[in-house]
Parts: structure tokens; C-alpha cells; sequence
């Protein structure tokens, strides 16, 4: 978390119209120091900042405010991050904020493994947009088996039971886009 508390001290300075000088004689602080603090090359303890913050008429917590930048709405490819794992699948988020959003699109990457019974589903809250980019997915659904292919796309209510598997000696790659977002749900 980038707070700035020297660009936001000399902010609040120049609103009120003092020199450094005269802030520094108000708060017990060198000019000098006061310059360095401003331009965020030195730090400040809770004792002095309290006094600046107090002087300042804010409260201390007004430094450590996070400050809001333009939200990204563009994703590269580069800044995927894993963000799951979950026994041979792993997650990459396709999104840099889903805190105010509903859909939840996902990169997923399937493990080969070796098939060892049928697949065991479960259902819960939402709906479910699958599309494979690589390889070969079954797809458990309601009790049968479909085979996806790439291009192949399936979307379903997951209110249903389902799972999906990688039952290949290949990698399988797709794109998953899901309500609702849990991940907005531990911010609520």
C-alpha cells in the first residue's frame, strides 16, 4: 500500500499557506528535514506525525488512507497470477478488481491425470460459462459424461450437479466465467 505521506503533508502545508520554515517552527521540525519528508526521502515516526497531523487538522489516519488510482480494466497476459490450486487444476483470475463485479472469468489449466472412476459432482449458487482453448475436457454433468473439444463451449446453471476433468495424457486449457463472485462476498 503506496500511502505518500510526504506528497500528502506539503499538500495540506501549501493549502494553508506556510513556508516549510513556518510549518518546521510550528511542529519543532528543521526546514531541512521537513524538504526531505516532503519528498518521501526520509521516514517520520507516529510522535512527530501525530504533531504534523494535528497542526495539519487532520487526523493521523489521513496518511495512511490508500490513495484511489484509475482502476485497470485491461489485463495482459503477463500479469496473470496463479490464484488457485486445487489438485490437478490450477486458476488464473482474467480480471485485476472483482471486488464490484458479478461474473467471475478464469483461466483454468487441467493436469493430465489418470482416470480412476467417474466424476464426482456438486452444485451451488450461480451459473457456469465454459469454453475450451486447448485439449480435451469431460464435463460431469447431471449425471452423464460430454466430451468437449476445442472450440466446444458449455453453459449451465450450477445449481446442478457438475465437475470437470482432464482425463488425457495432455494439458487441457479453458476459459471459465461464473456467478456468483465469492470473491466479492469476503469484502461485503
Amino acid at each position: 500500500m503506496e500511502t505518500n505521506i510526504g506528497e500528502k503533508i506539503k499538500e495540506l502545508r501549501s493549502k494553508k499557506g506556510m513556508t516549510l520554515k513556518e510549518f518546521g517552527g510550528k511542529v519543532g521540525l528543521s526546514t531541512g528535514y521537513l524538504s526531505q519528508l516532503e519528498r518521501d526521502l526520509t521516514t517520520v515516526s507516529v510522535d512527530v506525525l501525530k504533531k504534523v497531523a494535528t497542526e495539519l487538522g487532520v487526523e493521523l489516519n489521513y496518511f495512511f488512507r490508500e490513495i484511489k488510482t484509475e482502476k485497470k480494466i485491461v489485463m495482459r497476459s503477463y500479469e496473470k497470477e496463479v490464484f488457485q490450486r486445487v489438485s490437478s487444476q490450477i486458476y488464473y483470475y482474467l480480471s485485476h478488481d472483482l471486488t464490484d463485479k458479478a461474473l467471475v472469468p478464469r483461466f483454468v489449466e487441467l493436469l493430465p491425470r489418470e482416470r480412476h472412476e467417474k466424476i464426482e459432482g456438486f452444485p451451488h449458487e450461480g451459473e457456469e460459462f465454459v469454453y475450451v482453448i486447448e485439449g480435451v475436457l469431460t464435463l460431469g454433468f447431471e449425471g452423464r459424461e460430454e466430451v468437449l473439444y476445442p472450440g466446444d463451449s458449455a453453459h449451465y446453471s450450477s445449481n446442478t450437479i457438475h465437475n470437470w476433468e482432464n482425463d488425457t495424457t495432455r494439458m487441457t486449457r479453458l476459459i471459465t466465467v461464473g456467478t456468483p463472485n465469492s470473491y466479492q462476498k469476503k469484502f461485503d
